[in-house]
Order: structure tokens, then C-alpha cells, then sequence
């Protein structure tokens, strides 16, 4: 698709906005094409190619570029609300051609939900952060005043999910698809050369402590490969990885790892080349077929056959992480005259590197870790057997070098890879005020795009009327500093001391406070919980803001008194006003401050891990505590962050799971209810289609996990640094069959 643009809008201090207000000077622009998802009222799936432009916190619609034809008016229009979030839901397969889906809703009110789709990872990650700007700016409207708030609350938030009166042309727009996605027109040919975006949050490593220690035992082909050697124990065999450095964006590189067609993987994998997919489960899961002939590999002549599983995501910070597991089908099962193999289990990840400031380079570092019998990679390594390069983890080891080679004689396919991307700029507008101020009341912007259009949106667009001429606006890349601005703190020497520090501490005893699941006693203690330190996690340092180091944590501020494990029937709010639950009993009620995490556990049946931490003193009432205890949801969905580590486990899971940090208020929906002398927060980790795949994956394994798990409130101003850790959790081997049913 063409590509899209994003820019800063500098107004005159005369110029008004949309609505009569001042425009503020630096405004952002963001503008694509997108196909446009939806079922219409006669139960029809349609598809359309739309151009979608982001204005400030509003979004329009149109069937035609409007930088093209100036005065063209919008098919669509509304809002973006502080209250919209952004889901990736991954591939969708429309008419034999691959799209990436993004679903839109409202925290408050799930029924208000749309969908678009782009081409490529890559796109749909660049219309994430366009919709997050967008949202920032309507949160920075309403941290003005009442004013603001007001005046937001008038315009309507634009919805993608509507039905539409006339459908006579679906069928035409299918097609028109594939032969967008398979034709030599122009759209498909722009080239998405996008400065990096900014990390999502954290920089390249991890944030907790990793039990692998990696040693580099060889070199080969440009790539270094590297063993676990220490002695913790990673499932069956050894852990062995291949690391490169490849000039191309994550976005590229993972594209051309999902792709299975025949032409491209003989090209660069001496093992995979002839792959079909079996079946898709999910936007981020399915399973795949390969054969292979062993005479590259083995003295054996009898054809191999293999049948494995792929399960992917996309982290905050942009790293790619793919999952492989053998696997076996009921539509796949022996085959004549072929050996069925077992691949070795796999992951890949894919993390963009920093470029030099002016640089017009790209390039991400590409790691395939696998598993390998322990017996064969001893041999090789201590040559012993000199036949390792006719082994399967060899040709996977090599895979991460072919990749290497295949995309440097291939500079075209950052061009191929790119279908509609969003672009952004600094500029005069392109659409006119008058635009914007010829709707009294605007629609939310679900509300807009589900509501029934005229009949030139139903009818479909020709191919002459797509124009060639094209105008490419290089992106330049944002940093919006809205809510700190919005949040400006005092000097007050006060404010880093988070509980009142001229009230005397009360004793917090234990053995008043007893949850369903039982606190551990040692490491030795399964389906159990304990509080670790914060040693095992880094945190931003005092010094963060201008160097990015960071800090091993301390203790946490809060202290854990008691673990609920449940099993409910559905996923169950403010769980702190249960009777059963410890905020109602005489002891929780006389503590000053009590956090409750509840954690909603999507499965068969529903889960809720209900974490409570307490307080010996009440909040300081200046600190950075209280404004997340008693601020806004906007808030405390830019800065409630999580940071897990797997501690004890299979290998694959930690790889899932990660090491980060992740602001689980953008990741998934958070509901917060302040009431008392206590906060609730309920993380629907359903909310997120990779959470719920990430879940699921640790759940199949929970019995034999050891899970850390650190709360902060993540510091974004120099006197909010250091970082402090509010608490911490280690959830030691929990059995699902244990759970509490809790009765609502």
C-alpha cells in the first residue's frame, strides 16, 4: 500500500482547533492506507482499502488519499478517547493472502470494537504507536482542567464495528484484495525505510536476572554460536544458540521467518524449504508441515517429514519472539514412504539494534536458541564426531546465516515486506480546519466508522481512480513528553518518601492474615507462595534520564501478607468487597493501606490470583504513591509496570515469558476501584490475545514453574528516580487443581 506519513502541524496562535480551542503548535499527523474490517447487516465479511489520517486525537476516514486531492471529505470521522485500547490480534488469512489484525475497544465498554488490518508486523506495530500518540494527546487535554474534560466528553469516539445498508459490492472488494496483494501495483511497491522507533520501554536486556550463562564455542559464517554451561537444568538436552547481526529492520527478518512459500525459503534454509500450513488457531498460532530430503544431511536416502507448531508475539520494546514445538495433527498423520522427525524445539528473537544519529542503516540482532541431545553436541564439541554439519540442529543452527546472506543479496525486501506503513510529519496541514469544524458533535471514534455510511462508501473503488502520483514524506520519529508535562512534580524534599514518614509504623503480624494459598516455607515448599527481595530485578537508576543505567532493586516498599488462589466461573471485579476476601476482615481493616493485584487467569475454568500488600504507615499524601493511589486511570495505566522472571522452568517458557518490564496498563485492560483504606486493580489478562497465548503456554507447565514477579510504579521524571519496588511475589510450583472456588 501507498505509504503513509506522519507530520507536526505548526499553527499560527490564531488558527483554531476543530472545536474552537487554540490548536496546540507541534501537533501530530499520521496517515496511511489500511484495509478495514467488518461484517455487514446481512452477516457478509467485507474488506476495504481505506486511507486513514490521525490528526491530533482525531481520525478520519477516506476512500482516497486527501493529500492528493485536496477537499476530499472523510467517509468517517471522530475521536480517539483516553479510554481506547489497542489490540494486536496477529495474521488473519483473507482470500489466500495474509493480513495482520488490529482490534480496537473501549476499556469501559468492550462492546464498542472495530478492526483494521495492514500488510505487514511491521505497519500494524507503526499504527500502534500513531493510535498511542493520538491517545496521549486526548489525555493531555484532559489533564488541563474541566474544561478540557468536558469539551471531550461532547465529541464521540469513532467505531469501526457497524453495520453498513448496502453490500451489493462486498464481494468485488475480496477480490480486489488479492490482486492488490499479488498484482505489481504501485501501493505494493513504497518502501517503508522508517527511522527505529523508540524502544517500548527498556532497552535492549532484560530486567531481572537470568539463571543461562552463555559461552561462545565456535564461530561460523559470520554468526557466533553460544552453550549454556551452567548447571542449571534446561529440559532434556542442552541449550546451544546462533546469534547475527542483520542489516534489516525486526520487521523484515520476521516476515521473512513466517513466510513458507517455496521460492523464497530454498533460497536461505537448507532444511525447511517445503512447508504448508496445516491449520491456523489464532492470529499468533498454527501448525506447519515440512518434508525434506536427508541427502544434504544424512548417508540415509529416506525422506523425512516433520510437523511443528508456531507460536509468536511482539513485545513492547518491538522484539519479535517466534515459539517452534514438534507437533502432531490429526490432518498430518505417518506418511508413506517418509520418516516422521521431530524438530528440535526452537525460539527466535528478533530485536532492533541502535543505528548512529544520522544514519540511514537498519539492523536487528536475529538468535535462534535450540535444544539439543546433550550426547551429540558433546561429541561435536570435544570433535569427537566430525558429522555434526549433517545434522538437523546444524542446519537450524545455520538458519540464523542464511538469513544473514539471503537478506543482503535481497535490498529489495524492505520493499517487499511493506505494504502500507504509517508515516509521520511536521508540516502544514492537509486537511483543512474547515474539515474538522463542519460537525457539531463529532462521533467517538468507534461510533463514527460503525455507523451506516452513505452510499458512496458502499461502493467500491475503481482501480483507475487509485492515482499513481504519490508524495513520500520521510518519518520522523516523536518523543511526547505529555503525561510528565501533565504531572509536573514539586521539589518538595517529601515527595520520594512514599508512606507518611510522621506516623509511627505499625507492626504487621503475619499470622493474622491467612489466604487459600499457603505461604512457603523454604525453596523445598511447592504450590506455595514466598516474598523474594528485589535484588533480582533491575530498576532505573537516579541517573536513568541521562544515561539509561540501572539498579539492582532493594526491598519492596509494601510487604506481602497473604495469596488467594481462585477458580471462578467468570472473571471476577472488585474481589476486595468479597466477604471471603482478607480487605473485608477486622485485621485488613485496621491496616493503613492494602494494594490488591488481582490477576485474571483466562482458562477452563477461569482463574484469579489475588495478591495483598500492605502498608505499616497511610500514603504520603505528596508522594509518587499517591498520585497513583488516588490520580486518574490515565494515570495509572502509563505507569502501573510489571516485571517477570522464571526463575525455575522449562527453557521455551522463560523464552515466552521473558525478562522485561512491561506497563501492563497499556499491555491489557487494568480496572482500578479505590474505596477505604485500599486500592484494587483487576489485570484482565485476557484482554490481550498474546497474553492469553502466553498464559496459556504457562499453564501448561505451571506445576513445575518458579515465578518472580515484581509491581513498580515506573519513575519518568528526575525526582521521581530511583525506581523503588512496591512488591514482590515468587509463586513456587501452583497446582490449578488446588484453586479456591470462590462463589459470586
Amino acid at each position: 500500500m501507498e505509504a503513509a506519513a506522519a507530520r507536526t502541524v505548526n499553527k499560527s496562535e490564531s488558527e483554531t482547533s476543530p472545536h474552537g480551542g487554540r490548536e496546540e503548535r507541534g501537533a501530530y499527523e499520521f496517515f496511511g492506507w489500511v484495509y478495514h474490517l467488518g461484517v455487514n447487516s446481512i452477516g457478509h465479511e467485507y474488506c476495504h482499502l481505506r486511507f486513514l489520517f490521525i490528526r491530533g486525537k482525531h481520525v478520519m476516514m477516506y476512500k482516497r488519499d486527501p493529500n492528493e486531492i485536496p477537499g476530499i471529505k472523510p467517509i468517517r470521522q471522530g475521536v480517539i478517547g483516553p479510554t481506547l485500547m489497542v489490540e494486536e490480534l496477529g495474521r488473519r488469512k483473507v482470500n489466500n493472502g495474509d493480513i495482520y489484525v488490529l482490534r480496537f475497544y473501549n476499556r469501559l465498554d468492550e462492546a464498542k470494537k472495530g478492526e483494521i488490518a495492514c500488510a505487514t508486523a511491521g505497519d500494524v506495530r507503526k499504527w500502534m504507536e500513531a493510535f498511542d500518540h493520538a491517545k496521549q494527546q486526548a489525555e493531555f487535554e484532559l489533564s488541563r482542567g474541566s474544561n478540557a474534560r468536558d469539551k471531550l466528553n461532547m465529541e464521540g469516539e469513532i467505531n469501526l464495528d457497524g453495520h453498513r445498508p448496502r453490500v451489493r459490492r462486498y464481494a468485488y472488494e475480496l477480490k480486489k484484495l488479492i490482486r492488490i496483494g499479488q498484482g505489481p501495483e504501485r501501493l505494493l511497491r513504497q518502501s517503508s525505510k522508517l527511522g527505529g522507533g523508540p524502544d517500548g520501554f527498556e532497552g535492549d536486556s532484560g530486567d531481572a536476572f537470568e539463571a543461562h550463562r552463555w559461552k561462545c564455542v565456535r564461530t561460523m559464517d559470520g554468526i557466533r554460536i553460544f552453550e549454556d554451561v551452567s548447571n542449571h537444568k534446561n529440559g532434556k538436552g542442552v541449550l546451544a544458540k546462533a546469534v547475527g547481526v542483520i542489516d534489516a529492520t525486526a520487521d523484515t527478518v520476521f516476515e521473512v521467518l513466517l513466510n513458507i512459500k517455496r521460492h523464497q525459503r530454498y533460497e536461505w534454509d537448507m532444511l525447511m524449504g517445503d512447508l504448508e500450513l496445516v491449520d491456523s488457531y489464532t492470529g499468533h498460532y498454527d501448525v506447519v508441515y515440512g518434508t525434506y530430503d536427508p541427502k544434504y544431511l544424512t548417508r540415509w536416502q529416506s525422506k523425512r517429514d516433520f510437523v511443528f507448531s508456531r507460536q509468536w508475539f511482539r513485545g513492547q520494546d518491538g522484539t519479535y519472539t517466534i515459539l517452534q514445538f514438534p507437533a502432531v495433527h490429526k490432518k498430518k498423520p505417518p506418511r508413506s514412504g517418509y520418516r516422521r522427525t521431530k524438530i528440535n524445539p526452537s525460539t527466535w528473537e528478533i530485536a532492533n539494534l541502535n543505528t548512529p544519529m544520522g544514519s540511514n542503516s537498519t539492523r536487528c540482532l536475529a538468535t535462534h536458541t535450540l535444544e539439543i541431545r546433550s550426547a551429540a553436541w558433546c561429541r561435536w564439541k570435544n570433535n569427537q564426531c566430525s558429522k555434526f554439519d549433517k545434522t538437523i540442529p546444524y542446519a537450524l543452527l545455520c538458519q540464523v546465516a542464511g538469513l544473514k546472506e539471503y537478506i543482503v543479496a535481497n535490498p529489495g525486501l524492505h520493499q517487499e515486506c511493506a505494504t502500507t506503513f504509517v508515516q509521520s510529519k511536521f508540516s502544514d496541514a492537509s486537511i483543512s480546519s474547515p474539515e474538522f469544524e463542519n460537525t457539531e458533535v463529532q462521533d467517538e471514534f468507534y461510533d463514527a466508522i460503525a455507523a451506516d455510511s452513505s452510499s458512496s462508501d458502499e461502493d467500491s473503488d475503481s482501480d483507475e481512480e487509485l492515482d499513481d502520483k504519490g508524495t513520500r514524506v520521510k518519518f520522523k520519529n516523536v518523543s511526547w513528553a505529555i503525561s510528565s508535562l501533565a504531572l509536573k512534580r514539586t521539589t518538595d524534599p517529601n515527595l520520594n518518601k512514599e508512606l507518611d514518614p510522621h506516623v509511627t509504623p505499625i507492626t504487621i503480624d503475619p499470622s493474622n492474615f491467612h489466604g487459600s494459598l499457603p505461604k512457603g516455607k523454604d525453596d523445598a515448599d511447592t504450590n506455595c507462595w514466598t516474598s523474594p527481595s528485589g535484588g533480582g530485578f533491575m530498576i532505573r537508576g537516579k541517573n536513568y534520564l541521562k544515561d539509561n543505567s540501572k539498579v539492582v532493586g532493594g526491598d519492596p516498599l509494601l510487604k506481602l501478607i497473604s495469596v488467594d488462589w481462585f477458580k471462578v466461573e467468570k472473571t471476577v471485579d472488585r474481589i476486595a468487597l468479597h466477604p471471603r476476601c482478607l480487605v473485608q476482615s477486622e485485621a485488613g481493616k485496621r491496616l493503613p493501606f492494602i494494594l490488591v493485584i488481582n490477576l485474571q487467569v483466562p482458562a477452563k475454568p477461569n482463574y484469579s490470583l489475588v495478591l495483598y500488600y500492605a502498608a505499616d504507615r497511610p500514603v504520603n499524601k505528596d508522594s509518587l504513591l499517591a498520585k497513583f493511589v488516588d490520580g486518574n486511570d490515565i494515570f495509572r495505566d502509563s505507569r502501573f509496570k510489571l516485571i517477570p522472571s522464571i526463575v525455575e522452568g522449562y527453557w521455551m517458557v522463560k523464552r515466552a515469558v521473558g525478562t522485561k518490564a512491561c506497563l501492563l496498563g497499556k499491555a491489557v485492560t487494568c480496572k482500578y476501584f479505590r474505596q477505604d483504606n485500599f486500592l484494587e486493580i483487576d489485570v484482565d489478562i485476557g484482554s490481550s490475545s498474546v497474553a492469553r497465548s502466553v498464559i496459556g503456554l504457562v499453564l501448561g507447565y505451571v506445576t513445575s514453574l518458579v515465578v518472580d514477579l515484581a509491581i513498580l510504579i515506573e519513575a519518568k521524571e528526575e525526582s521521581e528516580l530511583p525506581e523503588y519496588i512496591l512488591g514482590t511475589v515468587r509463586l513456587n510450583r501452583l497446582k490449578p487443581d488446588t484453586a479456591v472456588q470462590l462463589r459470586v
